[in-house]
């Protein structure tokens, strides 16, 4: 007999109540006979997986119920993202009950994300794969002028955001020159708007020290538009350094992460790129301070090495000139120029001596040599004579020889030379007839004209 049956029974016998295990019962089987269904709700009070047993319990709630879940070791392995407060997931399972509390929970055998969830899953897949690509690295990030004098500022002109980032521009710093350059920030096509608003103010001229890449606070939904992955690496390959101050505190965005600084919310981005004249003007005092100290103690150590310089090169003046007395006194001490006359006439004296030598040495040195020079001169005569008057007879023959070979003997013999132009003719062949003719003989000279040039044959 089942429990609804004995209930059933215990009731037409005129019992009014059951006990509470067969209350417990009865609704552990109404509930067992439910199917197995898919709820949407909001994770919240995760717990799990717990440290012995491995499985997990929390809440799905809407906005006006909260039911109690669980899910099992072996379920949760199978899963592709990890849960927790927040996300909004569709489980699908069965209602169960735990009899020794009557505790009712419901089990899920697998769950996935659903709408805001997902967008989150997508948008941290997203993130993962930019930071892989090295995006996010501190080391890419560039610095941002400490003072910006000419600010870019890209968001929607019609919302109170880009009042806000003025007001605070001006407030702070009013000779900070804005340049504002409008796009959507929410909604279809917003995310082209921004890159096309990124590359404008980019190229400006002259170009800004910063950009400024604002809006204001909304849903996740709302700021999904800075989650875009074209818009990132547009803030990422930007030439100019992008500040982003998006939504409030809380939110994060992918184009804060590869941005070049991330404040919490537009007006912080603002003040971040403009101090306020206050605090420069502190700056520049404690500057000056510093500057006057680092001077002072400067001009301190300056006075203290100039006047050690001065201690040093004293004790080396000093030093040299005690060497160069001692010096001066060791050659005043010299003979020569303790007593000047003293040396010249001493060598006076040794002149003299030397000149009474030469002159006895001289006297006989010139008797013996006039005695050889005359033998010597003796000698030379008589070698001059027996040389020429070899030479002279050499000379004769020479003579004779030369004159016996002498054309001009030829000559004096009755023979001529015939001449052409400018040599000796050797033959006839060297004359035509008109041609000039000179004769050379002993005693001069023929000059005439061929008339008839015979060739005689041997």
């Amino acid at each position: 007999m089942s429990i609804w049956e004995q209930t059933t029974a215990q009731k037409s016998s005129g019992a009014d109540s059951v006990s509470v295990s067969q209350a417990v019962a009865l609704a552990a089987d109404a509930i067992g006979s439910l199917p197995q269904i898919t709820v949407l709700g909001e994770v919240t009070g995760f717990r799990g997986p717990n440290a012995r047993s491995g499985h997990c319990y929390f809440q799905i709630k809407d906005d006006a119920a909260a039911m109690d879940c669980i899910i099992w070791k072996g379920a949760y392995a199978k899963r592709s993202f990890d849960l927790r407060d927040g996300l909004q997931v569709n489980l699908t399972g069965s209602f169960d009950l735990y009899r020794p509390t009557g505790r009712m929970s419901f089990v899920a055998r697998s769950f996935a994300l659903a709408g805001e969830g997902l967008l989150r899953q997508q948008v941290a897949a997203l993130a993962e794969k930019l930071r892989r690509e090295g995006l996010m690295d501190v080391a890419r990030k560039r610095p941002i002028p400490a003072f910006c004098m000419r600010v870019a500022v890209v968001t929607s002109l019609s919302g109170a955001v880009i009042d806000d980032v003025k007001r605070t521009l001006r407030r702070r710093n009013p000779l900070v020159e804005i340049i504002c350059v409008g796009a959507k920030v929410q909604g279809e096509g917003a995310p082209a708007e921004l890159v096309e608003a990124l590359e404008r103010a980019a190229a400006l001229r002259p170009a800004p020290e910063c950009i400024l890449l604002v809006r204001g606070g909304g849903s996740f939904e709302d700021l999904m538009t800075f989650n875009d992955e074209a818009l990132a690496r547009a803030v990422a390959a930007s030439p100019i350094p992008v500040v982003t101050g998006i939504g409030h505190e809380p939110d994060t965005s992918i184009c804060d992460m590869v941005s070049d600084r991330r404040a919490s919310t537009p007006t912080a981005a603002a003040e971040s790129v403009a101090p306020a004249k206050e605090d420069l003007a502190t700056v520049l005092e404690t500057r000056a301070e510093r500057l006057a100290r680092t001077l002072s103690l400067s001009v301190a150590t300056g006075v203290q090495d100039t006047e050690a310089a001065r201690t040093c090169l004293a004790r080396a003046m000093q030093g040299l000139v005690a060497r160069e007395r001692m010096r001066l006194e060791a050659q005043a001490a010299r003979p020569v120029l303790a007593s000047p006359g003293a040396a010249v006439e001493r060598r006076v004296a040794e002149l003299e001596q030397t000149a009474e030598r030469l002159a006895r040495a001289g006297g006989s040195s010139v008797r013996a040599c006039g005695h050889d020079l005359v033998l010597a001169i003796s000698r030379l005569r008589g070698l001059a004579s027996s040389i020429l008057s070899l030479s002279k007879a050499e000379l004769a023959a020479a003579a004779a020889q030369l004159d016996a070979l002498s054309p001009l003997q030829v000559l004096a013999r009755g023979y001529s030379i015939a001449y052409t132009k400018d040599k000796v003719a050797d033959s006839v062949a060297a004359f035509e007839p008109g041609a000039a003719l000179r004769v050379r003989m002993a005693d001069g000279e023929v000059l005439g004209t061929v008339s008839e040039v015979i060739r005689r044959e041997f």
